[in-house]
This record gives C-alpha cells, sequence and structure tokens, in this order.
C-alpha cells in the first residue's frame, strides 16, 4: 500500500487522523498491529501495567525504571532454607525443583515454604530497591 491508502487505512482503525511526519512503514507496522489486536485481542494486563508505569515514570522524569524479570533458560538457582539446600533450573516455560516441573519460581517458593511470597524475592533476584 502507498503512504495514502495507509493513512485512510488508520483513519479506519484508530478513529483519528494519521500524525503529519509519520512515514508509510510506521503506519504499515501500526495497522497491522492493530488488525492483530482486532483478531487476536491486545496486549496482556500485566504489560499494560508496566506499559502504563513507564510511561508515568518517563513523563515525571523518573530515573531507574525496572524491566521485567527475565531469566534465560539453562540458568541455576541455589537457595537454602532451613539447613536444606535446594537447586532450581531454569527451563523454557518454568522451572525443574527436585526434577518435578513447576509453571514458575514464585511455584517453587510455595513449595518450598509452604507459605505464598514471590519466588524471584525468595531467590535473591531482586534488588533491595525494587523489593521496598
Amino acid at each position: 500500500m502507498h503512504r495514502e491508502q495507509l493513512a485512510n487505512l488508520w483513519r479506519q482503525l484508530y478513529n483519528i487522523e494519521p500524525p503529519f511526519k509519520i512515514g508509510a512503514e510506521f503506519l504499515r507496522m501500526a495497522c497491522a498491529y492493530r488488525l492483530q489486536e482486532r483478531e487476536h485481542g491486545g496486549l496482556k494486563p500485566a504489560t499494560r501495567r508496566y506499559l502504563m508505569k513507564v510511561a508515568e515514570e518517563a513523563a515525571a522524569g523518573k530515573a531507574g525504571i525496572t524491566p521485567p524479570l527475565v531469566i534465560k533458560p539453562g540458568t541455576r538457582l541455589i537457595r537454602q532454607w532451613h539447613g536444606t539446600t535446594y537447586e532450581v533450573i531454569v527451563i523454557p516455560g518454568g522451572v525443574l525443583l527436585n526434577g518435578e516441573q513447576l509453571k514458575s519460581l514464585t511455584e517453587a517458593a510455595y513449595r518450598i515454604t509452604g507459605s505464598k511470597r514471590s519466588g524471584p524475592k525468595f531467590f535473591g533476584l531482586l534488588s533491595k530497591e525494587v523489593r521496598a
């Protein structure tokens, strides 16, 4: 599609005029995203909340925005709890605790402690500033 065709599609999808200085490639990507969003749904609520927080902090001039925690598969985490050492291995889609596949670090922390708590915090993956 040419830029004018993309601009017309933008108007249909967003119900506003496209920004004047935006090129055809950006219009193409934005229209494709909106079509996919309509077909498959939008962002997950957690992602939407994170982006809103980033936008609010950026608008307020705050630094130190913490991105979501991403741990690569194969990472091994070791934690002692009441005299017992536990090893958790990160795998695609979850973690292994004593050979048992679990959905998350939080589930592993629950299995170890018997109480609900943040898995990343339990395994020492969050800085003191984030814990506050």
